[in-house]
């Protein structure tokens, strides 16, 4: 079974099926629930955590393929709420229900640590797979420009 590193602690997952989710590891095994099931098809980002620093659908990473891998859930983003996309989440009161937003957060991360400085284009091009059912979208894009202005301060 795989040996894997999941929000800084080292994980070594025994008795799972290798072709099983890591959506389900997280939220069943690990009880880390921030990570929220949406489709189960990797076409909505609900479930987006970070693989090796690269924003992944979950829901579609079987556990047996991250032998030696890091994985970062919501949980393990900034536990006290301090990352700047989190901070700018807040400031801007981008949730509306609520559902898709670790998801969000978990992809605008990926997003500014990739281009420190993403233009709207980029932010769209860059979430566009991340679907909020509220269309809160203007709000997401102001956090993220916020959230990049401060992370490059």
């Amino acid at each position: 079974m795989p040996k894997l590193t999941i929000n800084g602690e080292p994980v070594e997952l025994t008795d799972l099926d290798p072709r099983t989710p890591l959506l389900w590891v997280l939220r069943d095994s690990l009880n880390l629930t921030g990570t929220k099931f949406g489709c189960g098809i990797a076409q909505c980002g609900a479930c987006t955590v970070h693989v090796n620093g690269t924003a992944m659908r979950s829901c579609s990473v079987a556990i047996g393929s991250l032998e030696g891998r890091e994985v970062t859930t919501i949980e393990g983003l900034s536990p006290d709420g301090s990352h700047p996309v989190q901070k700018a989440w807040a400031q801007m009161n981008v949730p509306q229900c609520g559902y898709c937003q670790t998801g969000q957060i978990m992809s605008a991360a990926a997003l500014i640590a990739s281009n420190p400085e993403p233009d709207d284009d980029a932010i769209d091009s860059f979430m566009g797979g991340n679907i909020c059912r509220c269309g809160t979208y203007p709000r997401i894009r102001a956090a993220i420009l916020s959230a990049a202005q401060e992370a490059r301060q």
